[in-house]
């Protein structure tokens, strides 16, 4: 017998997460073994249950589907990730693709796409929206982009701080230090070329981190 594809589901909705273990346990060759609300919990199970995939909003809470993707794909580099979006615009379909997911699925097209999707991903190859297809021709060739220079930890920080969490509320989440909050934002605004909390919820709503 062929084993099936186990599959984790990152949304923070669990209706919809409900949806699609609904649509995808009732494929023989398809199982979900887990699902997480937000960014940091997918990026712990994937490491707990080893999946061979995720599907994964790239809207969600704390940490966003495009950082989570680049944690999983650093820290579990044989799960493949499928991304789930709502958005055509080519920031967000690079900056997914950028962190190392295979697929970008529309949220309106999954009717249609889903499965082939999950399959094609699966097998360690790509599938693009049919949507979005031209969007990523036409935004190819990019120059050199700063938020490149953030390691993992800044671009957290600079969520949680577009998010409007105080450097506290941060410290906590991160189990660090006030002051290392506080030396982690001196740097992604010099970076960044940043000098307001304004530009800093700016800069993240350009790049998809949050909306």
């Amino acid at each position: 017998m062929t084993r099936k594809v186990r599959i984790l589901l990152a949304d923070d909705h669990a209706v919809v997460r409900q949806g699609f273990r609904l649509i995808l346990n009732q494929e023989p060759d398809l199982e979900v073994v887990g699902e997480a609300g937000n960014g940091r919990d997918a990026v712990r199970l994937v490491e707990e249950l080893k999946p061979d995939m995720i599907i994964v909003d790239i809207a969600m809470p704390d940490m966003n589907g495009v950082e989570a993707t680049r944690q999983i794909r650093q820290n579990s580099p044989q799960c493949q990730v499928l991304v789930l979006s709502m958005h055509r615009d080519a920031v967000y379909v690079r900056e997914t693709l950028r962190s190392g997911a295979a697929g970008y699925i529309l949220k309106d097209s999954i009717d249609q796409d889903l499965l082939r999707a999950v399959r094609m991903v699966a097998a360690g190859g790509s599938f693009l929206s049919p949507e979005v297809a031209r969007t990523v021709l036409d935004d190819y060739q990019q120059t050199e982009d700063p938020f490149d220079r953030l390691t993992a930890r800044e671009r957290e920080v600079l969520q949680m701080l577009a998010e409007g969490k105080v450097a506290k509320e941060i410290a906590t989440a991160l189990d660090v230090s006030v002051y290392t909050v506080d030396a982690h934002r001196g740097r992604i605004m010099k970076k960044l070329g940043l000098r307001s909390s304004t530009e800093i919820v700016r800069f993240a709503m350009r790049k998809g981190l949050i909306e």
